[in-house]
């Protein structure tokens, strides 16, 4: 916390421009020492953008521009500036390692994150946002971790602990002056508290929908070949991505591909047509489809509507699927030879949609069918895995005071449960941290960030 760092924050390749930043005590003096702006002298005005040339003694590296920035009103809180070169590696790496002979350390990998928390700017939930917004697949998932970068799931579990602090401190009286405060008054309220406590905490751990605004729905399109899968993975998608032939077996592989559907990556998967084949390289195909199907979300199951249903279809319909599923009645445009109604009796409570992949007809009401599994980031109390685990170990806490309390067991066992579950609320926030803890988070951070 010392050192003066210096790191690219920029990505790697070409681009218009390239951002070298320095933050620490001797920030605003080692910059001074390379960058000679066309007409500003020291000292300069804070948060100033100035045209100029980054100099090594008689040398210019690059013309640029530079800026100064001092505490706190940085992103570190400390003195931070920035050379903005020309884009590419070449000159940003040469005013790198200027920097570095002047005095500054290369960042690590997240560092500068690392001071913002460690000098009270943002806490460790914010923190780890700036990542995630950094690798957001979607709009979905980056207006969640915006949410997170704001502050907005902290305040949600920094309500938990007032609300656990305020139960705790009435137990404790009790524990510290059973004379003055008796049993009864201390557990007047306390049960209840406790059990809108764990319910607010068990409602907020959502994994699978935390996990789908994060990284997408992944659905699965499965069925016998020739059913018209690569169609409509094609009419999802809306472009042509999977060869579609009348021959049955086209696809032998699991094809991938993904579109937004109100703003959520929807991650979807066209798979070999399922059947029994001596054909070694599809065999490995209708094996790779039944593991995608066990990783799925959902399952579209599309049947062929227009010819009657083979013996394999009707095994299909009547099989048992580790996700939702529904039944898509496919070929709309060829006719009719099975209906929703006969279709329901071979397969009862899984929807069914008539659509033809084709002419792109019902594919609105399979889309609607898909967003019945999308939460919005508003509707999700925490959407990092982190956050999830350790909340999840906290509930336990809480069940296990709420089980002491019902056993009438001594009630220091069950302050013991609550204190620890404090404390594990206080690591999702960072107030209670440990240095492992932080390393493994910002390990992850790219350097410069």
């Amino acid at each position: 916390m010392l050192d003066t760092i210096v790191g690219i924050a920029t990505a790697a390749g070409e681009g218009g421009i390239a951002i070298v930043r320095i933050s620490g005590k001797s920030a605003v003096s080692i910059f001074e020492q390379v960058f000679i702006p066309r007409k500003q002298r020291p000292p300069f005005q804070s948060h100033r953008l100035m045209v100029g040339r980054v100099m090594d003694g008689e040398q210019m590296i690059d013309e640029a521009m530079g800026v100064v920035m001092y505490a706190p009103e940085t992103y570190t809180r400390e003195d931070v500036c920035e050379i903005h070169t020309h884009g590419g590696n070449i000159a940003a790496t040469l005013v790198l390692r200027l920097l570095v002979r002047l005095g500054a350390r290369p960042s690590e990998a997240g560092e500068f994150t690392r001071r913002a928390f460690m000098n009270g700017r943002i806490d460790l939930m914010q923190a780890e946002a700036v990542m995630g917004v950094i690798s957001a697949q979607s709009a979905a998932a980056l207006k969640a971790e915006e949410r997170q970068l704001t502050g907005g799931q902290s305040v949600f579990i920094r309500n938990a602990q007032v609300e656990l602090t305020g139960l705790l401190s009435g137990l404790e009286a009790h524990i510290d002056y059973p004379d003055e405060i008796d049993e009864e008054e201390a557990l007047k309220g306390l049960r209840t508290g406790l059990l809108k406590l764990t319910q607010t905490l068990s409602s907020a751990i959502d994994e699978r929908g935390a996990r789908i605004v994060r990284e997408g729905l992944h659905v699965a399109l499965c069925g016998r070949p020739n059913a018209g899968k690569s169609t409509l993975f094609n009419a999802l998608l809306g472009e042509e991505r999977a060869i579609v032939t009348d021959i049955p077996g086209t696809t032998r592989d699991v094809l991938e591909g993904a579109f937004s559907l109100d703003g959520v990556r929807v991650l979807v998967q066209d798979t070999a047509g399922l059947r029994k084949s001596d054909d070694t390289v599809e065999r490995i195909g209708v094996e790779r489809a039944h593991a995608a199907l066990e990783q799925a979300d959902v399952a579209l199951v599309v049947v062929d509507g227009s010819t009657k249903l083979a013996q394999e279809e009707l095994e299909l319909l009547s099989m048992n699927f580790s996700c939702p599923c529904a039944v898509l009645l496919n070929k709309e445009d060829a006719g009719e030879a099975l209906s929703i109604a006969d279709a329901e009796k071979l397969t009862p409570h899984r929807p069914i949609f008539r659509i033809s992949a084709k002419t792109m007809e019902g594919l609105d009401e399979v889309r609607d069918y898909l967003r019945g599994f999308l939460k919005t980031p508003q509707q999700l109390l925490l959407t990092h895995e982190r956050h999830m685990a350790v909340a999840g170990e906290a509930l336990s806490k809480l069940q296990q005071a709420m089980e002491i309390l019902g056993a009438d067991q001594p009630l220091d066992l069950a302050a013991v449960d609550m204190h620890e579950a404090l404390y594990l609320l206080g690591r999702i926030t960072g107030e209670s941290v440990d240095e492992k803890l932080l390393d493994d988070i910002f390990s992850r951070f790219c350097v410069g960030k």
